[in-house]
């Protein structure tokens, strides 16, 4: 048998099949056309040329991650390829230079894992290392230390950047908003109003008071025919001009830019712009979005003066009572009607409906009578208290067992950091201190709550004094508002139609509230 170069031709050789990876982590230069992308991949495919006589092959899927970091897995050509690994379809991946592929060691960690699982090997074109060596895996690992190093050196000079710039009142990046326009200078970008739809977004401020809700306006600002903020990119690109959505026109009536302020993260702080929005307005849109964010906009969809809507539930069928009308003539007849008979039949309920203004006007009389009966006042109290003490108590547990959960996990994270050896355990590592994240800041927000609790507990006084205004306000209020002032105080009402019989719950809190809302309206 012949040989050639010292091999015996009859030797097949092994065919590898490689896969070139490329990355870059921003867009820029990408619509040329030989850019960054194309020339990683060309280093890949000499690298690769030079291994044919080791049976190296290149594959023709192009594996390009234009225009995304190194710092998470959230890449499609990553996962693509890690897809086709795990199918089998490639034996070698070849990069330019590692932090390509990742530049955080948990995530290389996880791929490395996978690739010696599935076993595709790893080629670096500009730094030559061996994964199959335990000195190789080392020496990639320390490059990748550093690789991450780099990476969060450079994010964090990013943010204290901006949150200096933020500080001193300076728009430090991001899109243009409607109402202002976005000026180049020596010292940064700046932000000028732009009068026409500066008057845009003062009227935008005004209809919300008087439409409190976000779909109503979202239809009158599409029949104006008027859009989000048009502008244009640096590369002459035209974006935005949208019609509005909810939450477009929720961001937009929560940017304190209007305000002439800016915010960074939790922290609001003067800007240099000046602000287009008077902030008497802008505190009432807050209050009007706060309140439909608590009621879920039912108040504001609640038409017809139906006090007791989402309230009023039948206690034998065990669910919600509806409000409907019939219409005869110009005269309206309003009602409540259990929505089990009406989804399954009259038969089965025996509450079936009833009449909305007699349900309505009973407990609103059963309210104003609570402060005329000593009895019934003290049954009140003892209610509200009973329900303010279990919340408490459900709120001390969980407190309790969150003190446990973080014992426990205090302890794990103490003895897995003394012995951190691989990627594996690094991983868990991480996973651990988010698990630790969580509970604290859960805990954190229980404890607030208890404070908040603790300071809403009802004495006779308060009650007393709340049921007092509560009389003779009571008919002095639009409908509208008097179904707030019902919802602030009750919690559920339950009409047995058999029995005949009305029960009222109120809210732990309720009286509390109802006070200071109707002392703010007497």
């Amino acid at each position: 048998m012949s040989k050639v170069n010292g091999k015996a031709t009859g030797e097949k050789r092994t065919i590898r099949r490689c896969a070139i990876y490329t990355r870059k982590s921003t867009e820029e230069g990408l619509q040329q056309e030989f850019n960054s992308l194309d020339a990683q991949r060309e280093s890949g495919e000499a690298y690769i040329a030079a291994q044919k006589h080791e049976g190296w092959v290149c594959l023709p899927d192009r594996y390009d991650d234009g225009g995304f970091t190194g710092g998470n897995m959230d890449r499609p050509a990553v996962h693509r390829l890690m897809k086709d690994i795990e199918a089998g379809k490639v034996d070698c991946v070849v990069v330019y230079k590692v932090d390509r592929l990742s530049r955080s060691l948990m995530d290389f960690a996880r791929i490395m894992e996978a690739f010696e699982k599935h076993q595709t090997s790893f080629v670096s074109v500009t730094q030559q290392f061996n994964t199959s060596t335990s000195m190789g895996r080392l020496m990639l690992n320390v490059l990748l230390s550093f690789a991450q190093f780099e990476r969060e050196i450079i994010s964090e000079r990013t943010r204290d950047k901006i949150a200096a710039a933020r500080r001193k009142g300076k728009f430090a990046g991001g899109k243009p908003v409607l109402g202002y326009n976005l000026l180049s200078s020596p010292a940064g970008p700046k932000l000028v109003v732009n009068d026409d739809e500066a008057a845009q977004v003062r009227a935008i401020f005004e209809l919300y008071l008087k439409y409190e809700a976000l779909i109503p306006m979202v239809v009158e600002l599409d029949r104006r025919g008027w859009t989000t903020k048009v502008w244009q990119t640096k590369d002459g690109r035209r974006v935005g001009g949208r019609p509005f959505d909810k939450n477009m026109l929720y961001h937009l009536l929560t940017n304190v830019v209007y305000l002439g302020k800016v915010r960074y993260r939790d922290e609001v702080h003067p800007g240099e712009h000046p602000a287009i929005v008077d902030e008497q307005i802008w505190g009432r849109v807050q209050a009007v979005l706060q309140r439909n964010r608590r009621t879920g906009g039912a108040l504001v969809r609640n038409k017809h003066g139906a006090l007791l809507k989402g309230l009023l539930r039948c206690a034998p069928c065990k669910c919600s009572m509806g409000h409907a009308y019939t219409a005869q003539g110009t005269k309206r007849y309003r009602y409540y009607v259990c929505l089990r008979a009406q989804k399954r039949g009259w038969h089965n309920c025996p509450t079936k409906s009833v009449p909305a203004g007699e349900i309505e006007r009973f407990v609103v009389e059963q309210i104003k009578g609570i402060g005329k009966d000593p009895t019934v006042l003290a049954e009140t109290l003892r209610q509200a208290r009973g329900q303010g003490q279990r919340s408490l108590a459900e709120l001390e547990a969980e407190e309790r067992g969150l003190g446990r959960e973080l014992a426990r996990h205090n302890a794990e994270l103490r003895k897995l950091a003394s012995s951190v050896q691989n990627g594996e355990q690094a991983s868990e590592l991480a996973n651990l201190q988010d698990r630790i994240r969580a509970a604290e800041q859960r805990a954190t927000e229980v404890r607030e709550q208890i404070v908040a609790l603790s300071r809403e507990m009802l004495d006779e006084r308060e009650v007393e004094t709340a049921l007092s205004v509560f009389d003779p306000v009571w008919d002095t209020l639009s409908p509208r508002e008097q179904a707030r002032i019902i919802h602030l105080l009750v919690e559920r009402v339950d009409y047995d139609g058999k029995l005949g019989t009305v029960s009222v719950t109120f809210r732990p809190n309720g009286i509390k509230t109802l006070a200071q809302q109707l002392e703010e309206v007497a």
